[in-house]
C-alpha cells in the first residue's frame, strides 16, 4: 500500500550470485539507489494508481520474474465539519456533518464527532472499494444551553496496519454552536395582550360602578333630599 503521489522502495534480488541481467520493469519513474552483483535497490515515485512491477533476472540462461503489486490508497488529508444551522434556539434540532474528501479504501476508516471531549457519534466504515470517494457522517441533535460552551470537532483515522501500513490521523477545525433562548410564540403573545386589555377594561368598569354608586348614595343621603323625601311621604 502506497499513499497517492508517494514513493516506494523495490529490491530486486536474483536467485543466482552472478545474474547476467537484473532489471525492474515499470512505467513509473525510478531511480537506482544501490546495487550489488545479486541485487539492486530502486526507488519508484509519483505513484498515482495501482501498479504491477516486474523484477526480471537471467540466471544460467533461464529468465526469472517476480511480480510486485502496488495498491494506491488515499489517506484523509482534510476533515470538514459543518453545523447546520450555526445558530439555533434552545430545544431546536440541528445537524452536525463531517466530510472526509477523497479517501480510499473506506475499510479501516473511523470518523468520530466530538462535543468538547465527549463522543457524540463514532462510525467505522466497511467495504473493500478501493476507488477514492467522500466519507460522510451526520448526527442530529437537540440544542441545549450548554452546547454553546463547547467546541464541536471531527476526527478521522485510517488504520492501514492490516495492509502493512500505519495510522493516519486528521482533525477538523473546531466550531461552536450559537444557542439562543427560544422566541415567544406570536399568537400566544397576542392572546396575552388581549387578555390584559380586557382585564384592564373590566377593572375600570368595576371602579366606575363603585364611584357612581358612592356618589348616588351621597346624593340621596343629603339632609335636603331626606326632608323632601319625608314630606312627600307625609302627604
Amino acid at each position: 500500500m502506497v499513499g497517492s503521489g508517494e514513493f516506494q522502495f523495490i529490491n530486486c534480488t536474483a536467485s543466482c550470485t552472478d545474474p547476467k541481467r537484473l532489471v525492474l520493469e515499470t512505467a513509473l519513474n525510478k531511480t537506482l539507489l544501490e546495487s550489488q552483483a545479486q541485487w539492486k535497490l530502486f526507488k519508484v515515485y509519483n505513484i498515482s494508481k495501482d501498479e504491477e512491477l516486474l523484477c526480471s533476472s537471467t540466471c544460467g540462461g533461464k529468465q526469472e520474474t517476480k511480480v510486485f503489486h502496488i495498491t494506491v490508497f488515499y489517506p484523509p488529508k482534510q476533515v470538514l465539519l459543518t453545523l447546520s444551522p450555526t445558530s439555533v434556539a434552545v430545544g431546536t434540532l440541528f445537524t452536525i456533518e463531517c466530510r472526509v474528501p477523497v479517501v480510499a479504501p473506506l475499510e479501516g476508516l473511523t470518523v468520530t464527532l466530538l462535543r468538547g471531549t465527549d463522543i457524540l457519534c463514532n462510525q467505522t466504515f466497511v467495504g473493500t472499494a478501493l476507488s477514492p470517494q467522500d466519507a460522510v457522517v451526520t448526527h442530529n441533535s437537540t440544542a441545549h444551553r450548554e452546547d454553546s460552551l463547547y467546541n464541536s470537532s471531527c476526527e478521522a483515522q485510517m488504520d492501514m496496519r492490516s495492509w502493512s501500513g500505519g495510522l493516519v490521523h486528521r482533525v477538523s477545525d473546531p466550531q461552536r454552536l450559537e444557542v439562543k433562548e427560544p422566541e415567544p410564540n406570536k399568537q400566544m403573545l397576542i392572546i396575552i395582550v388581549i387578555v390584559r386589555v380586557l382585564l384592564l377594561l373590566f377593572v375600570t368598569f368595576v371602579l366606575l360602578c363603585f364611584v357612581f354608586t358612592q356618589r348616588w348614595r351621597h346624593h340621596w343621603s343629603h339632609p335636603f333630599m331626606e326632608n323632601r323625601w319625608g314630606k312627600q311621604w307625609k302627604q
